[in-house]
């Protein structure tokens, strides 16, 4: 089995798993729309790659105001888009011992890009995808943080798992529809995420975690199989106990109600 999408939106595609898995699909022969921040980035991209297998847009997902007109200009010049990968996210270190030192703004901003921003974005791109007769997809990169938090950055844990329970509904709602839900859940990896410059208290950031490529192979095996939650590396071994009897517990629930109607 491989990849079935023929046309991509990748949200947070000019750096780490975002950048790598666009790059992974433009190697399958598969059009990439990228989307960013940073325009450099998207232009060397673009540059790279050529504008006949991949597209850039400039755009940050936190203005959540702009989020239906963004989405209306992509899907009319982006008719045959396929799948929207949500791949954007933020992690900053919240230390409650001080309670000073919260920055209640940088709060707010982490939360909107890795869970508000989503639903927004959900919202507007499922029309589209629901009109079109073939399969479509809407894939998400949670963490290994939504199953076990760690203590340091307790707001970007919550915000994943927040995440996660969001995609376990969704992903339930819209079954047997011509829309699949797919959940990639990381481990560390080895990205800008954790730079210094981000997160002062990481040093040598960008060493930490699961080598980029690594992670890159593993997942991109696991979606080119089909399947719906793709956990990779220290986070299988959470995924497969006590998450899996969690499934468990949410399916029977699932089936007791009778399903969603």
């Amino acid at each position: 089995m491989s990849f079935p999408y023929k046309n991509v939106l990748v949200l947070g595609a000019t750096s780490g798993i975002g950048l790598a898995l666009a790059e992974r699909m433009i190697e399958n022969g598969i059009h990439v729309i990228a989307v960013g921040r940073r325009k450099g980035n998207l232009d060397d991209l673009q540059k790279k790659h050529g504008k006949d297998v991949i597209s850039t847009i400039q755009f940050d997902i936190t203005d959540l105001k702009s989020i239906p007109s963004f989405v209306e200009n992509v899907t009319k010049q982006h008719k045959g888009l396929d799948c929207v990968f949500l791949n954007s996210g933020i992690q900053r270190k919240i230390d409650f011992t001080k309670p000073e030192s919260i920055d209640l703004d940088l709060v707010g901003t982490e939360l909107t890009t890795n869970y508000t921003s989503y639903i927004h974005l959900i919202k507007y791109f499922l029309p589209h995808l629901q009109r079109l007769s073939s399969p479509t997809s809407l894939i998400f990169t949670t963490s290994g943080l939504a199953l076990i938090p760690i203590l340091r950055c307790p707001n970007y844990c919550a915000s994943k798992a927040a995440m996660h329970h969001l995609i376990l509904t969704l992903r339930e709602q819209l079954r047997g529809t011509n829309v699949k839900v797919i959940e990639v859940l990381p481990p560390a990896v080895q990205t800008e995420l954790h730079d210094e410059k981000h997160q002062p208290d990481i040093k040598d950031g960008r060493n930490f975690g699961m080598p980029l490529k690594e992670f890159t192979n593993e997942a991109w095996a696991g979606l080119s199989q089909g399947l719906e939650d793709v956990p990779v590396g220290m986070s299988k071994a959470s995924y497969d106990s006590w998450e899996a009897e969690r499934r468990s517990k949410f399916e029977g629930i699932v089936k007791q109600m009778g399903g969603w109607k």
